[in-house]
């Protein structure tokens, strides 16, 4: 909703303050606002100029030198290509300097041998359009027919200043869809006097009755329809301070009977409509449900058919409007309309969304209905608009109202617990205060009961009377305490793992991303799923949004491949994702399916490769302090390279799997260069993680260091190495860290050397030569059962 501060000073007498400040207080008292703009603001030094003199342009047949007077002390020379000036016009002038919308910056230049000190502005480069002002002309310099002088600031003297707020409404408060309704927040939030206008309609000009009939068929749709008889239309261009408010709501100038009809929707909150009536047969009003496979064409030029769900306005034998949504094509206001009938009504909020969905067809008109308004805001808006008609002498309304339904809405009356309500706060306010700000609010007291406003349909319990006294009083002054029980919040460890998790991959440089959950089958072909794995078999969705959402995902692998894709084919050149995500394996029918969390991880570019990927696996699980996992080579994983693939074990579990990505799986996606990815199962990763940090002492014995150059076949995995280390050394091994591997002249064909150093060190005693020779000794012999010797 956006809202006019010109046009809500008429009703709130604000003091100049600071916009900021202005929107931080309503905000606060319940109204968000999103942002605020002021009209303009982005025009700088275009002022009002007079045109003094026109010349011919020596050397061009269609240019013009203007001498403009620009309220300085010389005129300035401007050369513009414009037909549409005479001497002693008005009209914008952009000076050396200026800026236009769209960051135009206007400097002085030749044109065709000539200076020029600035530009003369059209409507459309100033933001504007001849709905803003209907005397100009769309191709041409804007001439300005308003009270001006040279040297007039652009923005104040078309009225080009006004500051647009736009909030954002909840769709409990109906009433804040109106210019009135913000008004009342603004006038409680700075406790300020609320000048509302009661409209009065001089009439005198006939009864409409003989004109016009109306009735209702749907009672239970409509509570209540009225209208009133405009005779001797003039329709018009409305008046530049009505635009100018059409203009700061976002509504389009069109005439002044439509504008009157938006006017007053914007500033009641009540839709209204204008039927010319011709087009109304037999004069007759009826308010009905549709006949199955009636048609209507709407104002927006699209035939619709309707149903007996649809309610419509008939006349005696067609349907001319649809109810609370949008008119027919012969029910809008024409240049030779004279005579109208200016309708208010109240619809019911669920048949009017219901309708506006089913045909597609959603309003302003529409988005205030269903959400439920005010019937007794009815009349009053009937009556402004018949007001605004003789204001702007625009018609001749006639005497009486036409009228079918009742209006017996009545206030909602609530206990007034003050004592509830300090307990249900936490604070501390005198029965007084609460009064105070209820009676700020609208909401009358009558003792120990208040009396809610029709207006406030929101306002339906004592803990809603309670909320409205806490948002006056201000959050902020009631006192902070803890909540009841003593008890603290705090993580859980399962949240303090997952934090630990995601902590540490974007300390490892990998961005987190998020994917859904929902993908199409045709990405287990991406990445070469087997066509009988069981993987295959998914929770399909009932009602998908199509079919590349159309199953919950039992691998999370290919959301990542898309994500890296993406960026691939954006031309980023490197990438390193994680996704925290779930996988969807299906049990029994009509049962839900076991939710299994998984760690992806995939990255491309930036020199990355297997040994890149394996290190940030290994950072990860040394920082949550995972212990005792095993690595081992594969070739079983059909999505990734068959020679360049590892699995992940710990306890007989599988903790997950890591390697480069197949390359006809990078085909599929449209990869054109290797891409590494990795999945770990969280729940195996929790079960073993220590996040519980256990501290020792400093030693107090110096380490015994010793390196190891072995021979072995080249197809033995230098893990198998290390475990053999590991098992020898026992309890006194510290650290064991491979430092080269080598595969050239010196060494046998189909061999490798691989070195690794060892620290030992005893928390007893420093360790003697009889000690560490033993220790050696039965890491030989670990090597030697698996083919391993020293190297010579």
């Amino acid at each position: 909703m956006n809202l006019s501060m010109k046009w809500l000073n008429e009703f709130v007498p604000m003091d100049p303050m600071p916009m900021r400040d202005f929107a931080e207080a309503v905000t606060i008292s319940g109204s968000k606002v999103e942002e605020y703009h002021t009209e303009g603001a982005d025009i700088d030094k275009v002022v009002v100029g007079r045109v003094l003199s026109i010349t011919p342009h020596p050397d061009s047949d269609h240019l013009l030198i203007c001498s403009v007077d620009v309220g300085q002390a010389e005129p300035l020379q401007i050369v513009t290509g414009a037909q549409n000036l005479k001497e002693n016009d008005l009209v914008p002038a952009a000076l050396h300097g200026s800026t236009l919308p769209n960051g135009i910056k206007i400097k002085k230049g030749k044109l065709r041998g000539v200076e020029s000190f600035g530009m003369l502005c059209s409507l459309g480069e100033l933001g504007l359009t001849t709905g803003d002002f209907p005397y100009a002309i769309e191709d041409g310099i804007f001439v300005l027919q308003e009270d001006c002088k040279p040297g007039d600031s652009i923005q104040e003297a078309i009225g080009f200043n006004d500051t647009k707020v736009e909030f954002e409404i909840t769709s409990n408060r109906p009433d804040c869809f109106s210019v009135i309704g913000l008004a009342r927040e603004a006038a409680a939030t700075f406790q300020k006097p609320l000048n509302l206008h009661t409209p009065v309609v001089k009439g005198g000009n006939g009864s409409g009755k003989e004109l016009l009939s109306v009735a209702i068929e749907a009672n239970d749709l409509c509570s209540v329809y009225s209208a009133r008889i405009v005779k001797n239309v003039r329709v018009k261009p409305s008046p530049r301070w009505l635009r100018e408010r059409l203009r700061v709501m976002g509504v389009r100038p069109i005439n002044n009977i439509v504008d009157i009809t938006n006017y007053v929707m914007l500033e009641y909150g009540q839709p209204m409509h204008a039927f010319d009536l011709r087009f109304v047969e037999q004069g007759k009003i009826c308010v009905r449900r549709a006949k199955d496979g009636e048609e209507i064409t709407t104002l927006d030029g699209v035939e619709r058919k309707l149903n007996q769900s649809n309610l419509v306005i008939a006349d005696a034998v067609k349907p001319i409007a649809v109810a609370g949504v949008m008119g027919g094509e012969f029910s809008g206001i024409m240049d030779d309309t004279t005579t109208i009938v200016f309708e208010s009504a109240c619809f019911d909020a669920v048949s009017v969304r219901l309708t506006a969905k089913a045909l597609g067809m959603r309003t302003d008109s529409s988005s205030r209905f269903e959400k439920g308004l005010d019937h007794n805001n009815c009349l009053p808006a009937l009556d402004r608009a018949c007001e605004l008609v003789e204001l702007l002498d625009a018609g001749d309304v006639t005497d009486d109202v036409l009228m079918d339904g009742k209006i017996h809405v009545q206030p909602l009356r609530i206990p007034l617990e003050a004592d509830w309500i300090n307990r249900f706060l936490g604070c501390e306010l005198k029965k007084e205060q609460m009064v105070e700000i209820l009676n700020r609010i609208g909401c009358q007291v009558e003792g120990e009961t208040v009396v809610v406003p029709t207006f406030r349909p929101d306002l339906q319990h004592k803990a809603d009377i309670a909320e409205e006294v806490a948002r006056f009083y201000g959050y902020n002054n009631i006192p902070s305490q803890t909540l009841p029980g003593g008890a603290q919040g705090k993580y859980s460890a399962r949240q303090q793992f997952d934090a630990a998790v995601n902590n540490t991959m974007l300390a490892l440089g990998l961005s987190e991303i998020t994917t859904y959950s929902f993908i199409s089958p045709k990405y287990y072909d991406k990445i070469r799923m087997p066509a009988d794995s069981p993987l295959r078999r998914s929770v399909v969705i009932s009602n998908p949004l199509g079919e590349d959402t159309s199953i919950m995902r039992t691998v999370a692998l290919p959301s990542m491949m898309e994500i890296l894709a993406k960026n691939y084919n954006n031309r980023n050149a490197a990438a390193a994702f994680f996704e925290p995500a779930r996988e969807y394996l299906p049990t029994e029918p009509d049962k839900l399916p076991i939710e299994r969390r998984v760690l992806v991880g995939g990255l491309y570019g930036n020199d990355a490769d297997f040994f890149t990927m394996k290190g940030i696996v290994e950072d990860l699980l040394k920082e949550l302090d995972v212990t005792g996992w095993d690595i081992a080579a594969t070739s079983n994983e059909p999505s990734y390279h068959p020679g360049r693939c590892a699995i992940l074990t710990i306890d007989g579990d599988k903790l997950g799997v890591m390697g480069e990505i197949h390359p006809q799986v990078q085909e599929n996606y449209g990869i054109g260069e290797r891409v590494y990815s990795f999945t770990l199962d969280m729940d195996v990763m929790y079960a073993h993680a220590r996040l519980e940090k256990q501290y020792t002492p400093l030693p107090k014995f110096p380490a015994v260091t010793r390196d190891l150059a072995l021979i072995c076949n080249d197809e033995i995995p230098v893990n198998d190495l290390q475990k053999a280390i590991i098992r020898g050394a026992g309890k006194l091994l510290e650290n064991v860290r491979l430092f080269d591997v080598y595969k050239g002249e010196q060494i046998e064909a189909g061999k490798k050397s691989v070195a690794f150093s060892l620290v030992l060190r005893s928390g007893d005693g420093t360790l003697n030569e009889e000690t560490t020779g033993s220790v050696m000794k039965k890491v030989f012999a670990e090597l030697e059962k698996i083919g391993v010797n020293l190297r010579s």
